[in-house]
């Protein structure tokens, strides 16, 4: 290789490296070029806040000798909003649990904007629940993409003891505080949005959804209603005993005026403790969208989700299982500081998808899900019914050939699933079942 051309190899090289750190810079909300088309961004600003909400004497499973201690719970809130202009951003600051046992902190690039002023208008709640040991960070792409596109997201910090959730004693933790949490800060952003409170006078309390992840999934299904299994109430210490089928605040958990739910990778049974009772999922009537991967082997697939979808039969529900991919489908991608360790990066990618393609497809998704069933916008019903189950069976004739970037159109005209790209929508199922009377 000539002087000259060793030159011009490492420029390339320079460049190549140089874009790669920019792109992992950008923040996780901002979609890529190949993503579907509802992944967009909104039309909104977005804002940002960091709250408070305390659930007074509350029994804790992790404190006291002989019985749960009396405490007041803290659940810090991460509140993003629609804003009414667009501003300079945010840089996140959390960290998760490595490999060595301590946390490894990291920042995460934001969209949204510290204190920004709120849009006008009445928009959806949203309840966003995080996984065991993960950070309402970890999920801000999701947030700030819904912020954008007019709904009000709060996501709560469960918190979870810094301890392997294999021990039982872990394990009472997060089993209780995630149905616990879920309703006390659905309740509480209600009862403000109801009151004009703050930034929570732009939320509609009347428009209510919870998307969960993980354990959060299980937290949001059992705040739609789903029943608690009696060997809850002996894993949480009694904590969960008035909460369970059959006890003196059975329903208690139920969130109020709810419209829709998202279960991600829903965990439905914990080392052998099986969350719900015998009617399980059949009690929810909210419509419902799960989320999974086909390989994954921390919640399951079939059985495992894919069981929960068959179950629901009371609602209606949607199934979108990306094929191959396993547990950790949506948490942002990893950090640099959480890429040096096996076991640090396995939080957050998967074996077999791209990150930036999973978040993507599932902000399509759930953004045509939310604007259909919480907003009633029916126009986006053609991005839910009628797709072939199998994306790889789709056809468009007459689609223009090559390294095309429109969007099909969907039936009658296709039936490649509407606003993809005729070269990215392959990998993916996607099912539809009513309610059953």
């Amino acid at each position: 290789m000539t002087g000259r051309n060793w030159i011009a190899a490492a420029i390339g090289a320079a460049a190549i490296f140089s874009f790669g750190e920019g792109r992992a810079q950008q923040a996780p909300a901002s979609p890529s070029i190949d993503a579907p088309e509802l992944a967009s961004l909104g039309s909104y600003g977005i804002g940002v806040a960091d709250l408070d909400f305390i659930d007074k004497g509350r029994a804790d499973p992790l404190q006291g000798a002989d019985a749960p201690a009396i405490v007041d719970r803290h659940v810090p809130i991460k509140l993003w909003y629609p804003a009414a202009a667009k501003g300079p951003g945010t840089r996140y600051r959390t960290g998760l649990p490595g490999e060595k046992g301590s946390d490894v902190p990291f920042e995460v690039p934001g969209l949204a904007t510290p204190g920004a002023a709120a849009a006008k208008g009445r928009f959806p709640l949203v309840i966003l629940a995080h996984g065991y040991s993960n950070t309402p960070e970890v999920l801000s792409w999701l947030g700030e993409n819904l912020a954008s596109k007019g709904y009000v997201v709060v996501a709560p910090a469960f918190r979870d003891p810094p301890i392997t959730i294999r021990t039982p004693a872990a394990r009472a933790g997060p089993l209780a505080s995630r149905p616990l949490d879920i309703a006390f800060v659905a309740a509480e952003a209600q009862r403000r949005a109801r009151g004009g409170q703050g930034v929570f006078a732009a939320a509609d309390a009347g428009r209510t959804a919870l998307i969960g992840y993980s354990m959060g999934g299980y937290g949001v299904l059992t705040a739609a209603g789903a029943p608690l299994d009696p060997a809850v109430a002996t894993a949480t210490r009694g904590v969960l005993a008035p909460f369970v089928a059959g006890g003196p605040r059975a329903g208690a958990l139920k969130v109020a005026d709810l419209k829709a739910v998202v279960a991600i990778s829903p965990a439905s049974n914990l080392y052998g403790t099986p969350l719900w009772a015998a009617q399980g999922v059949a009690a929810i009537r909210a419509p419902t969208l799960f989320i999974v991967g086909s390989q994954d082997h921390v919640v399951g697939y079939d059985p495992g989700v894919r069981t929960l979808f068959n179950q629901e039969v009371h609602a209606p529900r949607y199934l979108l299982t990306f094929r191959e991919a396993a547990h950790s489908i949506a948490l942002i991608g990893a950090p640099p500081a959480m890429r040096d360790s096996f076991w640090d990066l396995d939080w957050f990618e998967d074996a077999v998808w791209r990150k930036d393609r999973l978040m993507a497809v599932q902000a399509h998704f759930i953004t045509a899900f939310l604007d259909r069933y919480v907003k009633g916008e029916e126009a986006k019903a053609s991005y839910l019914d009628g797709l072939v189950p199998n994306a790889n069976e789709g056809k468009w004739p007459g689609a223009p050939g090559g390294r095309y970037a429109g969007f099909s159109p969907g039936a009658p005209a296709s039936t490649i699933w509407k606003g993809f790209q005729p070269s990215r929508v392959s990998g993916m199922n996607f099912e539809f079942k009513p309610a059953q009377p």
